[in-house]
């Protein structure tokens, strides 16, 4: 069965195919458009669709559209009611209904040869679930939680996965939703909602939940499985923020007093979820699955042995889920995600094709990886470009910039570098076999979707990466799968005796990821970066004004 996955409506369009059960490929179409999130969640935006990454998507697996069994779109239309039907002040939602319908006709438009008769809707809380619970492994039998924005009717999703089925349990519907009252905040505190909600976040450990008891009033867990959240007077809380207006105590304490009152009732529902199912493993998914705190406070407090978050918890990865949940329904065994780095990559001739082009000078180190660590080592801010793009906004170790996390100036050097507020905290990439020595939270973490508390000793020893309430949002990696960045980590602990370094995504402020040998050559050239390490070839910034073409090397 092969099926081309499709997430359009909202926001963070995005393509995935699978093929006999197995996810072959994945990618945002901001990758693509250079546009963050691909779109504004407008509904006069819902038309767009991710054409380009479909379309590489089909390419990767040598794929024409007429060799579809099946598109899966991932939301259904016929499930949705009126906006103001479900107490929603969205006078144009009629569009995205509108859209929704007629995807099969703008699909088949858009890719030649396919059928608009192998479309098909899929619910898109179910298609969050089976990102989710088809995609973890060792989850054959589990539970899933998925709470976002909005679905169709609903903002939340309880669900149960028996080998190939998923069966649903229990569904808020709208206008309760965490995840907008907390997109609410994100506007309230002069951030871009749908968007900049791990801001809030961030900026939520500089304050204390004060307004706790008061905000229960308007946000808290019902009891059965559901909750109440809507219409939260955020002005009585603080006064609202102008986007290029210094934070205050009040915006800090609002923050905090969210970030709590998120954790309680996430807390709530995931031990009403385990008292229906009994099960051991937890999947998360849905933008609010993003929330790496809560994530980590349901992992520590929680009644599962063991909490999976599917690292494309946005709508980005309804993409792969819708694709998953068609194929299991065929008969497909749905095979569980090998990793995230499952978008686009180039060849090293094609690579140094691409550098000679741009006419930058370059080298070929022996090893790229020890290479990097020397340059860390003194200090450098490296962009690191390897292998296959990532799906999902966290840069696992294929489009990062790293730096020595020894360094305590190096959160304020990489925030201006990437030219983000100065609250924002960066992260540290530590070996998996490492990670329990300084850290203390849920391991393995590949992707970087827990905070840990950093253990006594280190925090002094790796200061760049420690969050003002002491801990670290890490990446754990698996040296059998990921050798090169094994091979840098090992290699920079021989050059300082640290096993960590700095890891943040190549970008720059409202830009997506870096991902192809363009984008790279762009952050690099116009933001100030020391190294530029795209597959085996090492590009100093130095060398660029001081080295004629004559000097290139390959």
């Amino acid at each position: 069965m092969r099926v081309l996955g499709i997430n359009a409506l909202f926001h963070d369009p995005a393509a995935a195919l699978v093929v006999d059960g197995r996810t072959v490929a994945a990618a945002e179409e901001e990758r693509f458009s250079r546009r963050k999130h691909g779109k504004r969640p407008v509904p006069f935006s819902a038309w767009e669709l991710p054409v380009e990454s479909a379309r590489w998507c089909l390419r990767k697996a040598g794929l024409r559209p007429e060799d579809l069994d099946a598109v899966a779109y991932s939301y259904d239309p016929q499930l949705a009611r009126p906006a103001d039907a479900m107490g929603l002040d969205d006078p144009w939602d009629h569009l995205r209904q509108t859209y929704a319908r007629e995807a099969p006709g703008f699909l088949a438009s858009a890719l030649p040869g396919l059928d608009p008769a192998k479309v098909r809707f899929v619910p898109h809380h179910m298609a969050h679930a089976a990102s989710a619970a088809f995609a973890a492994d060792r989850a054959e039998r589990s539970s899933v939680l998925v709470l976002d924005g909005r679905g169709e009717r609903a903002s939340h999703l309880a669900a149960r996965r028996t080998g190939a089925s998923l069966e649903p349990l229990c569904a808020q519907e709208l206008p309760h939703s965490l995840g907008l009252v907390y997109e609410e905040l994100t506007a309230h505190l002069g951030f871009l909602r749908s968007s900049d909600e791990f801001k809030v976040m961030a900026l939520a450990s500089y304050g204390t939940p004060r307004m706790l008891p008061e905000l229960r009033r308007h946000v808290h867990p019902t009891g059965d499985g559901g909750f109440r959240a809507t219409a939260v007077p955020w002005h009585e809380y603080c006064p609202p923020r102008g986007p290029d207006e210094p934070w205050t105590r009040d915006h800090a304490d609002t923050a905090a007093s969210a970030q709590a009152v998120l954790e309680e009732t996430l807390l709530d529902l995931v031990r009403w979820l385990h008292g229906r199912t009994g099960d051991r493993t937890l999947t998360l998914a849905g933008g609010v699955a993003l929330n790496c705190v809560a994530n980590s406070r349901i992992a520590r407090e929680g009644p599962f042995d063991r909490v999976w978050v599917q690292p494309a918890a946005g709508d980005a990865g309804t993409a792969l889920g819708a694709a998953l949940l068609v194929a299991a329904g065929a008969g497909d065994d749905p095979g569980p995600m090998d990793g995230a780095d499952l978008g686009r990559e180039w060849s090293d001739a094609e690579l140094g094709a691409w550098l000679k082009s741009a006419g930058v000078p370059f080298e070929r180190p022996p090893d790229i990886a020890v290479a990097v660590a020397e340059a860390l080592a003194d200090n450098a801010v490296v962009a690191w470009f390897q292998g296959r793009s990532e799906y999902g906004p966290r840069a696992l170790g294929h489009r990062s910039l790293l730096a020595h996390p020894g360094h305590a100036g190096n959160l304020e050097r990489l925030n201006d570098v990437k030219g983000r507020e100065q609250f924002r905290p960066v992260a540290p990439m530590v070996l998996a076999d490492r990670a329990a020595e300084l850290f203390d939270g849920p391991l393995p973490s590949p992707y970087m979707l827990f905070v840990h508390d950093v253990r006594p000793g280190w925090a002094e020893r790796i200061p760049a990466v420690v969050h003002v309430d002491g801990t670290a949002r890490i990446q754990t990696v698996d040296a059998a799968r990921e050798p090169l960045v094994a091979r840098m980590l090992e290699a920079f602990e021989r050059l300082t005796g640290l096993p960590v370094v700095v890891n943040t995504s190549l970008n720059t402020a409202g830009r997506p990821m870096v991902d192809d040998p363009r984008d790279a050559l762009e952050c690099f050239g116009s933001s100030p970066v020391d190294l530029l390490a795209i597959g085996p070839y090492a590009v100093r910034r130095g060398a660029m004004f001081r080295t004629s073409p004559e000097g290139w090397s390959a």
